[in-house]
């Protein structure tokens, strides 16, 4: 007789009350959302200040600073509402970002249920939301499969614990384009990894990882190593099935990925060159040599810049004009992001000095420079809310400062998941092999957001441009983590054995668990 129990065996863990079925994932979604909408969504209202950087998307987009003391409130205090271009907006774009598709449609929505001439921020905020939650849904699905409800509900509250934190989304009531790199990063995690764990239809996984990729690598410029990385990894995606046109799309969606990816990078604005470009020499390259002239010497350029060094493209009181034609011909002409590499590499003392103060920022979910509250709220200028935000405290406060650390990090995750990988490649389960290549695409990303920012900008607002790391590192942690709580939940004693009666099956899918 066949035991009937098998009819009941489920390998999506849930808590069915009142005829509605309670996942993990369920309660990680419903948790942060919950938590984000006490914080950004009830009095005091929590955001992030202007640091002088919002003109450059909201114009092209239709918005404007309405408030005559506006100037007096960047870094300090949260702004929620802005002007709605009523006439013609002769402002041009000055990037070209993914961001601008969901300020419209907050635009659009908040014309249609508030106002055609005042924008609230919160109504961004509620898309940002939405779409978080989902990508959180869709992570914990991926995460908890196979685990038992007790055990993936501890990953339930870890996640809550982590991206519930305000420290994150803080971000959706701002112009930063963090948010749309959280919400897709996040989505082409939990994508990747539900490919892995074939839950979920596979073309269904492959367009949101693809769309995510594809918005994320163009959301800012510095992203723009993102879509090549994912590309390349994201290849072997093409063997886990055997139908022809999955293999295709798979091809066809990697080549997309990079070419958008070579795309945002060449579209980097000539503005944005030279300021990051200055950065990356007087805060970078001179920063951190002990003699700014010889380094100077090295890139062919004149001794007599080692003035600049530790200046910024910003300073109210320069040592020079920043746009002049005198420092376009002998000075920005004379470097580039090529060079600068090189150089670093030649100075290895250099190279790690400046990788040590990148890691000094790396896990800086919000920069402190930036208030949370707004003027009426009555907090002093730049206060940060403390709401829901120990994660974020506490990875800053005791996480190890060093670039070392990080390189024994990687090492450290990459030997977790190495066994398994090797199984899958000796048995040629290429399924299998997805998790350590989307961990090893995730560290790779992470790290481009530290190489993009020394190298292309030195230590110019560091902990902002880093942001990528900081989130690809409790990505990849928060799979480690949940691994180890679900260890053993899915090897094979605990799967039930199929009785005698029953026609042989192959289990290799079914059996793949977190600690496979």
């Amino acid at each position: 007789m066949i035991d009937n129990n098998l009819e009941h065996t489920t390998i999506r863990p849930g808590l069915t009350l009142a005829g509605f079925r309670v996942t993990p994932a369920f309660v990680a979604a419903f948790g942060v959302l919950l938590v984000t909408v006490i914080s950004l969504f009830t009095l005091p209202y929590i955001g992030m200040a202007d640091n002088g950087d919002f003109y450059r998307i909201i114009y092209s987009n239709g918005l404007y600073f309405d408030l005559p003391d506006y100037d007096s409130r960047y870094f300090g205090y949260f702004v929620k509402q802005f002007g709605i271009f009523q006439y013609y907006n002769e402002n041009s774009s000055m990037v070209v970002s993914s961001q601008s598709l969901f300020i419209k449609l907050a635009i659009f929505i908040n014309k249609l249920f508030f106002s055609k001439e005042v924008f609230d921020i919160r109504f961004q905020a509620g898309i940002y939301t939405l779409l978080y939650v989902t990508a959180i849904y869709l992570l914990i699905e991926a995460v908890t499969f196979k685990m038992s409800f007790k055990r993936g509900m501890l990953v339930a509250v870890l996640a809550i614990f982590i991206f519930g934190d305000t420290g994150y989304t803080a971000y959706f009531s701002s112009f930063f384009g963090e948010s749309v790199v959280m919400v897709t990063m996040i989505m082409v995690f939990a994508s990747w990894l539900l490919l892995y764990r074939k839950r979920y239809n596979d073309y269904a996984m492959l367009a949101i990882l693809l769309i995510s990729t594809l918005i994320l690598t163009t959301s800012k410029q510095q992203n723009a190593p993102v879509g090549m990385v994912i590309s390349l990894l994201s290849v072997p995606l093409i063997l886990i099935r055997r139908d022809k046109l999955f293999r295709w799309i798979t091809l066809l969606s990697a080549g997309l990925m990079m070419f958008v990816g070579i795309a945002t990078y060449l579209n980097i604005s000539k503005e944005f060159v030279n300021i990051n470009q200055y950065h990356a020499m007087t805060r970078g390259v001179l920063m951190e040599s002990e003699n700014p002239e010889t380094a100077l010497n090295s890139f062919g350029i004149n001794e007599q810049y080692a003035i600049l060094k530790s200046n910024t493209y910003y300073d109210q009181y320069g040592t020079v004009d920043v746009k002049s034609e005198m420092l376009q011909k002998d000075f920005y002409s004379r470097y580039g992001f090529v060079s600068i590499l090189k150089y670093y590499v030649t100075h290895p003392d250099q190279l790690g000095s400046i990788l040590d103060t990148a890691a000094e920022s790396a896990y800086k979910i919000k920069p402190a420079a930036m208030g949370n509250y707004e003027m009426s709220a009555g907090k002093e200028f730049r206060a940060q809310s403390h709401f829901f935000s120990l994660y974020s405290t506490l990875k800053e406060k005791l996480a190890p400062r060093t670039f070392a650390f990080i390189l024994l990090w990687m090492a450290v995750t990459i030997g977790v998941y190495m066994p398994s990988f090797v199984r899958s490649l000796r048995t040629r389960d290429y399924r299998g092999m997805q998790r350590l290549l989307l961990i090893l695409a995730t560290m790779l990303v992470g790290l481009s957001g530290i190489v993009v920012s020394i190298i292309g900008a030195g230590d110019a607002d560091i902990a902002k441009h880093e942001f990528l790391f900081t989130l690809a590192f409790d990505l990849i942690t928060f799979q480690v983590v949940s691994s180890v709580i679900g260890r053993g939940m899915s090897s094979r004693k605990s799967m039930p054995a199929a009785p005698p009666a029953l026609p042989a099956t192959d289990y290799t899918t079914l059996n793949r668990g977190v600690g496979a």
